[in-house]
């Protein structure tokens, strides 16, 4: 990893440095230290082309490393947990699947897992969705945008996608669904309401469906 780091600002490079001692710290005995920083980079390698804030590739980077770790932790079978995994796909992971992981944590609680992810990742969560969901008292605001990984995908029980078409990846044995919602691109708060609204009753309706109470 030499090579890499030598393109890194020594901030950069301490704030990795702390982002793998908590992985390692949170993954001991399931993973070792190699698999931990080759995710750890990688994850880094995602963000990094089109970042705006380069101060914040660290901890962007830890935060995915973090989700994808716990996703090969289930696939591989590392952990003894039987709740339901529900990952929500879009196009830009920006607007309707981090409405509907925010409903989904929101109504879910530790009763299941959810993750999002977006098949041409935007920048940033669009700020008519924040604002919306706000309005009912759920924060997105420190969600970000990014790409499904295989090891998410495989670890998830059920996948819904919104928009993303031939670019979602399919596995054998998921439960897949497709929600047919408008996109909030470029719409505003008041535009953006009825979209929200849709995709609260169509979350509440899988938590049915999954036997999850809310």
């Amino acid at each position: 990893m030499t090579h890499q780091r030598r393109q890194f600002t020594v901030d950069q490079q301490y704030a990795l440095l702390v982002a793998t001692r908590n992985l390692a710290d949170e993954f001991t005995g399931v993973f070792n230290a190699e698999t931990i920083e080759r995710f750890l980079h990688t994850s880094y390698d995602q963000f990094a082309a089109k970042a705006t804030v380069a101060q914040f590739l660290p901890l962007l980077a830890e935060r995915f490393a973090r989700q994808r770790l716990h996703a090969l932790a289930r696939v591989e079978n590392k952990v003894d947990d039987d709740r339901p995994v529900v990952l929500f796909l879009c196009v830009h992971n920006a607007g309707r699947s981090q409405m509907a992981l925010g409903f989904f944590r929101h109504l879910a609680g530790d009763r299941a897992i959810a993750w999002s992810g977006g098949s041409e990742p935007g920048q940033e969560v669009n700020r008519a969705a924040v604002a919306a969901m706000a309005e009912v008292g759920i924060d997105i605001a420190g969600e970000f945008p990014k790409p499904w990984t295989d090891e998410v995908v495989r670890a998830a029980d059920v996948v819904i996608s919104m928009g993303c078409g031939d670019a979602c990846p399919i596995f054998p044995g998921k439960r897949y669904e497709e929600w047919t919602l408008d996109d909030p691109a470029e719409k505003d708060v008041a535009a953006v309401r009825p979209i929200r609204d849709e995709v609260e009753s169509r979350v509440r309706a899988l938590l049915a469906e999954l036997e999850i109470p809310v």
